[in-house]
C-alpha cells in the first residue's frame, strides 16, 4: 500500500541527553470534569484539558554563550463565537530568562504542517533548544534521545511551538464539536489567530516584535495568518518565514506544473550521480541556474504548445530533459514530456533496485517489485518517524514534566479538509503591502520533491509581479530536503539565516513604519 502523507513537515538534527535543572511545576491545578477550563496535568488522564501549564528551568549553550531559559508546556483554550471553550491547544513556550526588557525581545510563533501534523519537527530538530539523536545526515541512531541545540535561535528570540487541533496533545473538548470549526484552510487560520491573541495577551507579549514561521502546509497557514492577525486581531508582524512552502493557492496548470518540476529532478539526479559526466562534474550551484533558464525560456513555452509542438521539437526537448533529469529520452517521450514526480521517484534508481524519497530525495527505499509507477512507501518518512516519535514522547514527559495519557499525535485526522478559498499567497502579499515593517524569508531544500525549491521561487515571482516588495523578500536554498535542517551543515546555516533575518527585520528605535 502506498502511503503518501500530503505536505507534512519536519526536520532533525544531532545527538543525546539534555542539560537541565531539576524541573518543578509552577502550580498544580485541581482536577475537574472533562471539558472544564482547568485540570491537574500531573495526573495521568485521557481527559481533554483546555487549560494547563508546567514550568521548568533549563540552560543551553548557543554559539559559546550559556543561555538560561524557562519552558512552559501546557494548553490554552480555543473559544467559539460565544466565548465557550471548544478545544485545548497544546503548546511549548521557551522564554530566555535573563532578559530584562521583554517588550523588545522578538517572539517566534512556530507551526508545522500536514495540515494534520504536530509541531514536533521544527521543535526538536531545528530552532528549539534541544535536538533529537540522529547522525549528521539525519538518519536515526539508537539509543533514542536528545541533546542541547547549540544552533538554536533562542539566543535572539523566544519561541512558542503550537499543535493545531488533533495534533500533538491538542483536541476538541468532545466529539460533538464539528470538525468544520478547525479543518479547512480558512477555518484553521481564523481559530489559530484567535488563539495567538490569547497566548500573546496571557504572556504579556503585545510589545514584542513578532515573527511567524511555518513549514510545508504550515507555510499556507502562516501566510494566511499574517493578514488575519492584522485584520481581525490588529496584531502586526515583523517577519514571516516559509520553510519548504506549498503553492500557497497560486494556480499552475498542467503544463506549467510539469515544467517547474525539472530543476528538482536535476538536483536529485545530481545527488545520486545519475547525470552524464559533463553535467555531473558541475557543482549544484552552477548546474541549477542552467536548468532553471532552460525551464523558463524553453520548456514552459514548449509544453504550452501541446499538440502544436512538432515531433522534431518534442525530441529536442526530451533530449535536454533527459540530460538534466537522468531519465531516458524514450521514457520522457512516452510521458509526452510530462513526467510525474511519483514516477520519477520510482524510475531514477530502478536499475539499482531502489526508490527515492518524496520529501527528501537523498533517502532510498526498497520496493517489493522494481516494476511499477511509484514507490510502495515514503522511505524518508519511515526514517523520520523512527527517530522523532520516541524522542518527543521522552522529552515532553521526562524533561518538560508534562504528564498525560493522551497519545501525542505525530499525525492526526483532520479530514475532510476544506481547501476552498485558498488565496494565502495573496493574503501574505496584502499583509506586506499594508505593513511596511513586514519582511519575508523563504527556505527550501533542493532535494524536496513535495514542495520543491523552484516552485518556491515561482511563488515569490507571482506574489510580487511588480517587484515592489522584493527588497523585503529573500530566498535561501540548502543541499537537503523538505526538512533541510536534517543535515548538520544546513541546521547551522538555516538557523544562522533565521538569526540574521530576525535581526534585519527588527525596527530601529524611533523610526516610523511607512513607505
Amino acid at each position: 500500500m502506498k502511503i503518501f502523507y500530503t505536505l507534512i513537515l519536519a526536520g532533525l538534527c544531532v545527538c543525546h541527553s539534555v542539560n537541565a535543572q531539576k524541573m518543578q511545576p509552577l502550580k498544580s491545578v485541581p482536577e475537574t470534569k472533562k471539558g472544564d477550563s482547568s485540570a491537574n496535568n500531573e495526573v495521568n488522564s485521557r481527559n481533554i484539558v483546555t487549560e494547563s501549564s508546567v514550568v521548568t528551568q533549563h540552560q543551553v549553550t548557543i554559539k559559546g554563550q550559556r543561555i538560561p531559559y524557562k519552558a512552559v508546556t501546557g494548553t490554552l483554550p480555543v473559544w467559539d463565537e460565544t466565548g465557550k471553550a471548544i478545544a485545548g491547544l497544546f503548546y511549548t513556550y521557551y522564554e530566555r530568562s535573563d532578559v530584562k526588557e521583554r517588550s523588545s525581545r522578538p517572539l517566534v510563533i512556530s507551526f508545522n504542517g500536514g495540515p494534520g501534523s504536530a509541531s514536533v519537527w521544527m521543535h526538536i530538530a531545528y530552532t528549539g533548544p534541544v535536538l533529537l539523536n540522529i547522525d549528521d545526515e539525519g538518519y536515526p541512531v539508537q539509543p533514542y534521545g536528545y541533546t542541547e541545540n547549540k544552533y538554536s535561535i533562542l539566543d535572539v528570540a523566544d519561541i512558542v511551538y503550537i499543535d493545531p487541533v488533533n495534533t500533538g496533545y491538542s483536541r476538541a473538548i468532545n466529539k460533538d464539536i464539528p470538525g468544520s470549526k478547525f479543518f479547512g484552510v480558512n477555518a484553521d487560520i481564523k481559530y489559530l489567530a484567535e488563539w495567538i491573541n490569547t497566548f500573546v495577551t496571557r504572556n504579556n507579549r503585545w510589545g514584542s516584535p513578532k515573527f511567524l514561521i511555518g513549514e510545508s502546509y504550515g507555510t499556507t497557514r502562516v501566510s494566511g495568518l499574517a493578514l488575519e492577525l492584522q485584520n481581525s486581531q490588529w496584531m502586526y508582524l515583523n517577519g514571516v518565514v516559509l520553510v519548504s512552502p506549498t503553492t500557497l493557492g497560486i494556480q499552475r496548470g498542467d503544463a506549467l506544473s510539469a515544467a517547474l518540476r525539472l530543476p528538482y529532478f536535476a538536483a536529485t539526479a545530481w545527488y545520486h550521480k545519475a547525470l552524464k559526466a559533463d553535467l555531473q562534474q558541475k557543482t549544484l550551484s552552477s548546474l541549477l541556474p542552467e536548468v532553471e533558464q532552460f525551464t523558463m525560456n524553453e520548456l514552459i513555452p514548449a509544453l504550452a504548445k501541446g499538440s502544436q509542438l512538432s515531433d522534431e521539437q518534442k525530441k529536442v526537448m526530451a533530449a535536454k530533459m533527459s540530460a538534466y533529469s537522468g531519465i531516458t529520452e524514450k521514457t520522457i517521450l512516452q510521458h509526452n514530456l510530462d513526467v510525474p514526480a511519483d514516477f520519477f521517484w520510482k524510475e531514477l534508481l530502478r536499475d539499482k533496485g531502489f526508490t527515492i524519497g518524496r520529501l527528501d530525495s537523498r533517502y532510498r527505499g526498497m520496493d517489493k517489485q522494481d516494476a511499477g509507477d511509484g514507490p510502495d512507501y515514503n522511505a524518508e518518512l519511515s526514517s523520520w518517524l523512527h527517530s522523532f516519535t520516541p524522542a518527543i514522547n521522552m522529552y515532553i514527559r521526562n524533561e518538560l514534566n508534562y504528564k498525560t495519557d493522551l497519545k501525542y499525535n505525530m499525525f492526526g485526522s483532520v479530514y475532510p479538509w476544506d481547501n476552498t478559498g485558498n488565496r494565502t499567497a495573496e493574503n501574505l502579499r496584502d499583509a506586506m503591502s499594508q505593513n511596511p515593517s513586514l519582511h519575508l524569508l523563504v527556505q527550501s531544500g533542493y532535494f524536496d520533491g513535495a514542495c520543491d525549491y523552484f516552485n518556491a521561487k515561482y511563488n515569490l515571482w507571482q506574489m510580487d509581479p511588480a517587484g515592489k516588495l522584493k527588497d523585503r523578500m529573500s530566498w535561501e536554498g540548502y543541499e537537503s530536503g523538505h526538512m533541510m535542517y536534517l543535515r548538520r551543515a544546513d541546521l547551522q546555516k538555516g538557523n544562522d539565516d533565521l538569526r540574521d533575518f530576525i535581526k534585519k527585520s527588527l525596527p530601529k528605535a524611533g523610526i516610523a513604519s511607512k513607505f
